[in-house]
């Protein structure tokens, strides 16, 4: 069984996310998304929060597992049997990013492979941040985010 992880803050879930998310899917027989627990990070969602709003996007999606971990990329994909990271790519400045975190993973296991997915043209411009600053300004985010997940979003700021 090929299994892989696209790991992430997901602080929110973006559509870019949720595709990268299906399309992967359709690549390995499990596909685990997993929330990294970063300290350095301020966070808009609780982890529990993020990995809620995981399940519910994905939940007609068999193959695909909600987790969370703390640390390093490299050991948690060998804590849980998978051989491949999944990176998703929107440009130049991604994909400068992207390779100097493959390069480390690598050192750090060899054993896992690293397959970047390219962004589907409509998700271009779509972030995590892009998404909270629209929102703060209560702009209209249908684009940017899952339906299921707007209403969490739209909660934070009208607190």
């Amino acid at each position: 069984m090929k299994k892989a992880i696209y790991a992430g803050s997901f602080d929110p879930l973006t559509l870019g996310h949720l595709d990268i998310i299906e399309r992967a899917a359709k690549l390995f027989d499990c596909l685990v998304v997993a929330v990294l627990e970063n300290p350095n990070k301020q966070s808009l969602f609780s982890v529990e929060e993020r990995k809620c709003h995981l399940e519910m996007a994905t939940a007609r999606l068999e193959n695909v597992e909600v987790a969370s971990f703390k640390g390093l990329l490299a050991e948690f994909a060998r804590e849980i049997g998978a051989t491949v990271a999944v990176r998703g790519l929107r440009n130049a400045v991604d994909f400068a990013a992207e390779y100097q975190m493959y390069l480390i993973n690598r050192k750090l296991g060899q054993e896992i492979e690293t397959v970047f997915l390219a962004a589907d043209e409509e998700h271009l411009s779509l972030s995590s941040t892009n998404v909270k600053e629209v929102a703060v300004f209560g702009g209209n985010i249908d684009f940017m985010v899952p339906q299921e997940i707007k209403p969490f979003i739209l909660e934070k700021y009208q607190k």
